[in-house]
């Protein structure tokens, strides 16, 4: 999904998930290196992947709406609208 593996900007830790505990070690954690899909950062680090992304091709945010990006090359203008994980 757009949600999966999006670096996380801040440390995240989970507890270890079933099947993947082992013996004598239940007590350790796993440290998130990627966004996970229902993790409440997820939407946040997808947009802030795709507007970086976007940006690098020459879009720009519209300033009163940060969700429609815009690109005007050769006299064609082009817009992208980004409504939760659809372009």
């Amino acid at each position: 999904t757009a949600f999966l593996n999006g670096t996380l900007e801040e440390e995240i830790y989970m507890a270890q998930p079933e099947g993947f505990k082992v013996p004598g070690k239940e007590h350790l954690v796993c440290k998130l290196l990627r966004s996970l899909y229902g993790l409440k950062q997820a939407p946040h680090v997808w947009y802030l992947t795709l507007s970086a992304f976007l940006e690098s091709l020459g879009f720009h945010k519209l300033i009163k709406d940060r969700c429609v990006f815009m690109r005007t090359t050769n006299g064609l203008t082009c817009y992208i609208a980004v409504y939760v994980d659809d372009l």
